[in-house]
């Protein structure tokens, strides 16, 4: 269910569920309510590397809860009328205190992180009609999960007539493709939603029906369905300048060709919904079932078949446990091993008493997400950052690199036990943080060490018609499954868009591709990407605020567009340049830049056109609002 304060939380509920409260949360949000940041105290501050938990021992914690519940009590019954934000001293005295340190520009990152209950802080304060209502703006979204629902929302708010194309059937984007099992998101719940739509989330890593209900529930409240063309796959856009239109030809489900046009178009497509298949030699040959985990066939029956998985990434490390419990044998072909950060809870559900705290007490939902979300927004970039005096190596690039190497090899470590043979197996010989770090509750390792399961270090050199070879050695395999991620860096495949003069954005891309903060490229006027060229994050920041920030900064751009009386919108060459040179640079100074080990952070040519390698907060300043100075507007 949506989140919602049905009533007010008595003193008597507060007590029963108290033993669930994360005091970090029940801390802020006393602070909040009581006005007093002296709650806030020294000896109470939470580990940051055990957030939302406090970190501390039980017994502090014990001592947390009942002085909460003190000064809680005698405001309960307002609840209705507390304040929606702490002042901005105590919002930054929190932030201060939650992160253990001083943090440059704590409040304007407090401000960031802390989104109040039934609030929509980057909503829309206009509406079409009102500012330029004979303006004819119209637009298309391409996709509809997670970026291109915000779109559609965001326009609906501002009163832009719009349509979302989707190829699929379903709203979700890769939350309705990917239905393998065990499919969950590595973000936590609370901050993996929109921040101005809470949920009653039954996991601490959402699942993914539960992610996909999630958004058809969003789309069906904000009354998007009607908007939305399904079955219609995108082919191509073209930009006609003499009307300043986008002409968008579509192909359905069916075979039906058809077109559209409008003034705008987001791509919101992403890049993770295109399967990436390695080019085995022999594969047409295999003569059992092949699937991609984006491609599931759940009428396939796995009990007493031999399963070969190949890849090890984080879509393995879910469906392969599951397989491995069900087939006779399986045997796994990991080109490199992924490093693992210890996260217990992945599989877990939140206390039920918890999610009564998350639902019924006024704020303690927005604190408990506070405290995941400000050190995600912070983030530890430096953990990622090459220091060329420590100096790097394909070990370690820097200090706090080395430092989380150590933390992960000695989980590791534990994981392995007295298998040592397994251990040098399961080591990664390349820095943290150049490939995805992956979340994991033990399941993996133990997966690996059951006696039908074999992990293989080697790459699979061909296929044949029961199986597969590695050197010499032929493993049969009734069933083989890949688990080897997406082709990320080929944006806006498989459409072609065409821009002034006839220009084509993948010619011009080459395999470089690169947008103006992710959103806009010079050449192709009123065109945007929501989850675009070098926008991903790693260890800092977060998607989904991420797609918040570019929604912002889209409808910035047809406010300015609408209110001014202009047609088109394009990116100044120069604006784009130096932007694309600065994220080039930055990015060679990240773990995932510098290191020789391949990942899909990278194209082809080893350059990452995925990752966003600058500070968290940087984008969301940058987003806040277009410059109309940065565009050739007419």
């Amino acid at each position: 269910m949506d989140f919602t304060l049905d009533r007010a939380m008595t003193e008597d509920e507060l007590r029963a569920h108290l033993d669930s409260a994360l005091t970090p949360a029940l801390l802020m949000l006393t602070a909040h309510v009581t006005g007093d940041a002296g709650v806030l105290r020294t000896e109470w501050k939470p580990n940051r590397a055990t957030l939302p938990a406090s970190g501390l021992a039980p017994e502090t914690d014990a001592e947390i809860r009942a002085f909460c519940l003190k000064r809680l009590a005698p405001y309960l019954s307002s609840q209705r009328d507390w304040a929606a934000l702490p002042d901005d001293s105590l919002r930054e005295s929190m932030c201060t205190w939650l992160m253990d340190e001083n943090i440059e520009d704590a409040q304007a990152l407090a401000a960031v992180a802390f989104t109040p209950d039934d609030s929509d802080p980057r909503g829309p304060e206009w509406n079409l009609d009102e500012i330029a209502p004979d303006s004819g703006l119209s637009a298309v979204v391409i996709g509809a999960g997670f970026s291109g629902l915000l779109a559609g929302l965001r326009l609906k708010q501002a009163g832009v007539p719009f349509t979302i194309l989707e190829k699929s059937t379903n709203v979700g984007g890769t939350w309705y493709e990917n239905s393998y099992p065990d499919c969950r998101t590595d973000v936590r719940s609370h901050i993996y939603t929109y921040s101005f739509v809470p949920h009653d989330w039954v996991t601490h890593f959402g699942r993914q029906q539960a992610i996909h209900e999630y958004l058809y529930n969003f789309a069906a409240k904000n009354g998007l369905l009607e908007h939305i063309s399904f079955g219609t796959e995108v082919t191509a856009t073209r930009w006609d300048e003499s009307t300043s239109t986008w002409t968008i030809d579509t192909r359905t489900s069916d075979g039906v060709v058809g077109s559209a046009e409008a003034q705008i178009v987001v791509s919101a497509v992403g890049q993770l919904n295109r399967p990436m298949i390695p080019a085995v030699d022999g594969l047409d040959t295999f003569t059992g079932p092949v699937m991609h985990s984006a491609q599931w066939d759940h009428s396939i029956d796995f009990a007493g078949k031999r399963v070969v998985v190949i890849g090890t990434g984080a879509s393995a490390l879910q469906f392969a446990p599951a397989v491995a419990k069900e087939a006779e044998h399986v045997t796994i072909f990991q080109r490199s091993a992924p490093w693992l950060r210890s996260t217990p809870v992945l599989r877990q559900e939140i206390d039920p008493g918890e999610r009564r705290l998350l639902t019924n007490l006024k704020h303690y939902r927005a604190y408990y997400r506070f405290s995941i979300f400000l050190p995600r927004l912070i983030g530890n970039l430096p953990a990622a950052t090459v220091d060329p005096d420590f100096p790097p190596t394909e070990v370690s690039v820097s200090a706090a690199n080395e430092a989380l190497r150590v933390e992960l090899t000695d989980y590791l470590t534990e994981q392995a036990g007295d298998r040592l043979d397994l251990l040098e197996q399961i080591m990664p010989d390349y820095p943290p943080a150049a490939k995805r770090i992956i979340c994991d509750d033990g399941t993996w390792v133990a997966t690996l060490k059951r006696d039908n399961v074999r992990l293989v270090s080697q790459a699979v050199q061909r296929i044949d018609k029961d199986g597969v070879w590695i050197g010499d050695e032929h493993v049969p395999a009734d069933i083989i499954l890949f688990g080897t991620g997406f082709k990320a860096s080929e944006f806006l495949v498989p459409m072609t868009v065409t821009g002034i003069g006839g220009q084509d954005l993948h010619q011009t891309w080459g395999i470089d591709a690169s947008a103006y903060l992710g959103i806009t490229l010079p050449g192709y006027p009123n065109f945007f990407c929501m989850y675009g060229p070098n926008t991903n994050t790693v260890i800092h920041g977060n998607l989904v605020f991420f797609l918040e920030c570019q929604a912002a900064y889209i409808i910035s751009a047809v406010q300015m567009l609408a209110k001014g009386g202009h047609r088109s919108m394009a990116l100044r060459p120069d604006v784009f340049t130096e932007y694309t040179d600065e994220v080039t640079k930055e990015s060679a100074k990240r773990t995932w830049g510098w290191s020789k080990t391949h990942s899909w952070y990278q194209n082809a040519a080893g350059r990452s056109t995925i990752m966003w390698p600058l500070p968290a907060r940087q984008y969301f300043e940058r987003t806040s609002a277009v410059h109309g100075e940065d565009y050739h507007i007419h």
